[in-house]
């Protein structure tokens, strides 16, 4: 059976790249290559740069009204719904997700592009009532230029869609740089932007190597805004990078999640948070609840729970769809997961659950649950990616917030409880951009998503996010009839 081989799309164009690299995909179930795919070179991202700085200067798009551009994002959005279970079998074969979860987040994602289509028309700017006589200022809001959207493999549709969604409404062109882990996705993403009759340029797709792609991507000078979800390190060699385009810059990265769980929440659903927060996506992201803050009394019990309905979890191929966590992406993900693990368990940690991986091909590593005996246990630090829950008790409200926020991470968080008070008084005091009370992992694009301190900053999804991608011009009119005063005088 022939691998599937994917080019870039550039400038409306598929091509294999100047070079001709090309890079190979494993499907982390098999351990096998699957699919190719075209690299990028410096000179592949300067003609994508340059299509899309061209698409900002020509009247198809430049001149095309914010109206039109929401029926185009309306007509993507229809395309991507009709094609999600062709996305969801190509993303969860290049990166292990669960046919489940990539056909359905890639269904939903069409009512991203629908949000920012019906904002698009709704970018508006003002007229000032300003403080000097024969003046008529206002305001107007126009595309801030050309944005390097940097996308991780674990969430490819919804990470897309949160920045080329609001960015394509506002009339900007975006370079679209896929992780060269399990790019699969995004090429087949790019037929339904060309199908969509979006002009050329405006959109380009393109993965590659660090040296490559990436890098002559994020300091290129005609960028003119960076949006970035990966990790902390990569991230501050974006930052590092955007100082020679002054790009601005948004950043999504990862983060070490509390869920506090109160004596009388209702542990039925508190487990089913915990689970959903660690095992769901098999631990595979950016939001994952791999804190878990148990109040001391009911810590036992909930363990009990946990581990009675994990031990009916099912580990497998994740097209198949009994099942329930299937393989990471990498094999260095399960490297990092072993090595924690041992730590923790040096500084007294106990494995109730789990605590290898399995001993097959496919990079499966068995859900963990991890008791730890203090607050410095390496698990409770070290982002795994991997579906690894670790569990601490607290005695107090106090302690629980304090435990909460004694990380440098800030994305997601969870309260359980029935007592309404205590939810609002705890999720406040939590520093964290998105807070879930009684529930977890839930998303929407009405919703701002984004985190604080090294969590990233910036915000995707909601209504603010599409003014990020514009940048504001004031225009002032002399209505006197009288000559210009004194031209030594700042008026």
């Amino acid at each position: 059976m022939n691998q599937p081989h994917y080019k870039l799309y550039i400038d409306g164009k598929w091509t294999e790249g100047s070079t001709g690299q090309v890079m190979h995909s494993q499907n982390p179930a098999t351990a096998e290559n699957w699919a190719s795919f075209a690299c990028a070179s410096e000179e592949d991202v300067n003609q994508a740069v340059s299509s899309a700085k061209a698409a900002l200067d020509s009247p198809e798009w430049r001149d095309m009204t914010q109206t039109a551009r929401g029926k185009l994002l309306y007509r993507l959005a229809e395309l991507i719904e009709e094609n999600a279970e062709l996305i969801g079998r190509v993303e969860t074969t290049d990166s292990g997700k669960l046919l489940a979860e990539t056909q359905s987040q890639t269904k939903y994602v069409g009512d991203y592009y629908r949000y920012y289509a019906g904002l698009a028309d709704k970018i508006e700017g003002a007229v000032l009532p300003i403080d000097k006589p024969d003046m008529h200022v206002f305001t107007t809001r126009h595309p801030i230029g050309v944005v390097a959207a940097i996308v991780p493999w674990n969430a490819q549709m919804f990470l897309t869609a949160t920045k080329l969604g609001p960015a394509l409404a506002a009339g900007c062109a975006v370079i679209l740089k896929a992780s060269e882990y399990a790019p699969a996705p995004m090429f087949e993403f790019a037929k339904l932007v060309e199908q969509a009759g979006f002009p050329k340029g405006v959109v380009s797709v393109i993965t590659g190597d660090a040296p490559n792609c990436a890098i002559p991507l994020t300091r290129h000078p005609d960028i003119d805004r960076i949006a970035f979800t990966g990790g902390p390190e990569t991230a501050r060699h974006v930052v590092r990078n955007s100082a020679e385009n002054f790009a601005v810059t948004s950043l999504e990265l990862g983060g070490k999640s509390p869920i506090i769980v109160f004596e009388d929440a209702d542990l039925e659903t508190a487990s089913n948070g915990l689970i959903a927060g660690n095992f769901g996506a098999s631990g595979q992201s950016c939001v994952a609840g791999s804190r878990g803050l148990i109040h001391r009394p009911i810590l036992n019990k909930l363990i009990e729970i946990i581990k009675e309905k994990a031990s009916k979890i099912v580990i497998g191929d994740p097209l198949e769809a009994n099942t329930h966590v299937g393989p990471l992406c990498t094999e260095a993900q399960i490297n990092t997961i072993k090595d924690t693990l041992e730590k923790a368990k040096s500084q007294g940690a106990s494995i109730h659950l789990g605590g290898a991986p399995l001993d097959q091909a496919g990079n499966y590593m068995a859900p963990t649950l991890v008791e730890c005996a203090h607050n410095e246990t390496e698990t409770l630090k070290v982002e795994m990616f991997g579906p690894v829950m670790s569990l601490i008790p607290f005695d107090t409200e106090d302690e629980a917030i304090a435990i909460a926020n004694g990380t440098q991470y800030g994305l997601g968080s969870g309260v359980f409880t029935q007592n309404i008070a205590r939810a609002h008084r705890v999720s406040q005091k939590i520093r964290s951009g998105i807070c879930w009370v009684n529930t977890y992992r839930a998303v929407s694009p009405i919703a701002p998503f984004g985190g604080f301190n090294e969590s990233g900053y910036g915000r995707e999804a909601g209504t603010e996010a599409i003014l990020d991608y514009t940048r504001t011009k004031t225009t002032w009119i002399n209505t006197s009839a009288e000559p210009m005063a004194n031209p030594f005088v700042m008026r």
